[in-house]
């Protein structure tokens, strides 16, 4: 995924396998992750474990099968109209599960996902009983949605959520200690439905892993590297405003991130980018910090000292649904719908405030 220091197929076999061994029973991949590599490298990973030792999580939904990637946006949805109709999404879906559980030498996902839904993907009727006969077929034990790959869709997991909650198990959204918006503001609607959430970026790009520090080189193709300017110093003040806290439960920067994380309603799951820096720690040591994360819960002041330091409001144009895009949809950004503003009415969520990009006006 271009993070940090590539790891040769024996090595993160290795990880996998050590990963098992420490204690960690949950792995998840993506089929668009290198066109299937990722589910051959792990399958190959987790061959002779019994199936039933751990829970396997795919996700399904950008087409690189028929789609053409497009630079950097990468490979279209398969619901883009360009490539089929409604009533062809059931066969697609079908099609992309069974081979992503055959690259990953299994006959069941644990929790399928549909992965970085475009705007049709979180409302569509025809997307979720195509998914829920993925179900049926015993293709998979449950079901997700994981909006992605950056940060924002609020309005549309919720309606998400409000329109598909009996079909949906789980649904992923980034959160971490220097990210508490705009993810946290998605958690009382999936409380409400009964959505367990799962939470990526725990790390927060590295920064937790604590082996990211000021004048950190990333490579030229790391994907941190388009992030703005100065990110890696001032996450780096905010952490050491934290540090307290984390010796104060004697835990590691990483274990405080999934901590805070999980104190939230409806956090069940917590999923840190594992990298291996260039001259940083080994990653078979974030995985011991991750398989080692105490049973104990943060209080609800410090909790609340942690959000308040790393309040990041404002800070990012997000994804999804804004009153700022005109237009024809695109794949990973739309306008708001009337659908969608009443959602926003409904959970007491201003669009112009709560999900506006306003450090830049403000300086």
């Amino acid at each position: 995924m271009h993070f940090g220091e590539p790891l040769s197929e024996e090595r993160f076999i290795k990880v996998v396998q050590h990963a098992y061994a420490s204690g960690i029973r949950t792995f998840m991949t993506a089929d668009v992750y290198g066109n299937g590599a990722a589910d051959e490298m792990l399958g190959r990973a987790l061959t002779g474990l019994p199936r039933d030792s751990y829970c396997l999580v795919g996700a399904v939904g950008h087409d690189f099968y028929s789609g053409k990637r497009d630079g950097a946006k990468g490979f279209p949805r398969f619901t883009n109209p360009d490539l089929r109709p409604p009533k062809e999404y059931a066969p697609y879906l079908r099609m992309a599960t069974e081979k992503s559980l055959e690259r990953c030498k299994a006959d069941h996902f644990d929790l399928l996902m549909l992965h970085n839904p475009d705007s049709t993907g979180y409302g569509s009727d025809a997307v979720w009983s195509a998914m829920d006969k993925l179900r049926d077929t015993k293709l998979t034990a449950r079901l997700g949605v994981a909006p992605g790959p950056a940060n924002g869709f609020t309005l549309d997991l919720i309606l998400c959520f409000e329109r598909f909650g009996p079909l949906l198990d789980w649904a992923m959204i980034i959160l971490n200690p220097l990210e508490p918006w705009p993810g946290s503001l998605c958690l009382p609607a999936a409380v409400t439905h009964e959505v367990n959430i799962i939470t990526r970026v725990v790390d927060h790009g590295g920064l937790f892993h604590d082996d990211v520090k000021p004048g950190h080189k990333f490579g030229q193709q790391d994907h941190r590297a388009f992030r703005p300017a100065g990110w890696v110093e001032a996450g780096n003040k905010k952490l050491d405003q934290m540090r307290d806290t984390a010796e104060k439960y004697g835990v590691t920067m990483l274990q405080l991130a999934c901590l805070w994380n999980l104190s939230h309603p409806g956090v069940k799951s917590v999923i840190p980018t594992l990298i291996q820096e260039i001259e940083g720690k080994p990653i078979e040591q974030k995985v011991d910090e991750l398989a080692k994360l105490p049973d104990i819960k943060l209080s609800e002041e410090d909790r609340e000292r942690i959000t308040y330091v790393g309040n990041n409001k404002g800070c990012m144009d997000l994804k999804g649904a804004n009153r700022g895009h005109t237009g024809n949809p695109q794949a990973d950004r739309w306008g708001l719908t009337k659908d969608l503003e009443l959602v926003a009415k409904r959970w007491g969520i201003d669009p112009a405030t709560d999900l506006a990009y306003t450090h830049e006006k403000a300086a």
